[in-house]
């Protein structure tokens, strides 16, 4: 991660250019400097698009010194239900939940009903995605902050809120990740799919 702001940089000024990535709709770059890892978060308005930029993503890798970008680990896919802000997020933290596939709809309408109007409270909240993988009954909600002050200070209501999520989906937290936000571009032209 020695190279973490120059690889910010270049990635940063490849998804601004209009047309870089064929299709997409938004794009976050999550960094973890002390764990050397980087999550890339690129939506897209259907399947289809996300595998017809598969050739822009490689010839954008392809571009980018090997010693700067490391190497992928997975490549995963998941459909956005839920986006709510994101402008001007710097830091972000990333809770995976796993339940019952049948569960997640049940369970995002009781966030976005119950428990995303009490984030929102939260000093410093700037957004929110979820993410799901129906298939697996996995769900990725990403909660982003204006600063990683405003992160660490909502830790205790996140605890219990994330809590909540899990339960609203008879699921349980199988992960919580902090990260800072590289890159977050056109996220206010993404539409969910809840």
């Amino acid at each position: 991660m020695s190279l973490a702001d120059e690889l910010i940089a270049k990635v940063r000024d490849d998804v601004q250019r209009e047309g870089r990535i064929p299709g997409a709709h938004g794009f976050l770059m999550l960094v973890d400097r002390e764990q050397g890892t980087a999550l890339g978060i690129t939506m897209f308005a259907t399947e289809q698009e996300l595998r017809d930029a598969e050739p822009a993503f490689e010839e954008m890798a392809s571009k980018i010194p090997e010693e700067m970008r490391g190497h992928r680990v997975s490549v995963e896919v998941y459909e956005v239900l839920m986006l709510d802000g994101g402008t001007g997020a710097k830091a972000a933290r990333l809770s995976t939940l796993e339940g019952p596939p049948e569960q997640i709809d049940p369970g995002t309408r009781r966030v976005i009903e119950d428990i995303l109007p009490r984030v929102r409270n939260l000093d410093g909240f700037a957004g929110v995605i979820s993410l799901a993988d129906r298939t697996t009954g996995t769900t990725k909600l990403v909660t982003l902050w204006k600063n990683a002050d405003a992160l660490a200070k909502s830790e205790s209501a996140a605890d219990t809120l994330r809590s909540e999520a899990a339960e609203a989906a008879s699921g349980t937290i199988a992960g919580v990740d902090r990260y800072e936000v590289a890159v977050a571009e056109k996220l206010d032209k993404v539409q969910a799919t809840v």
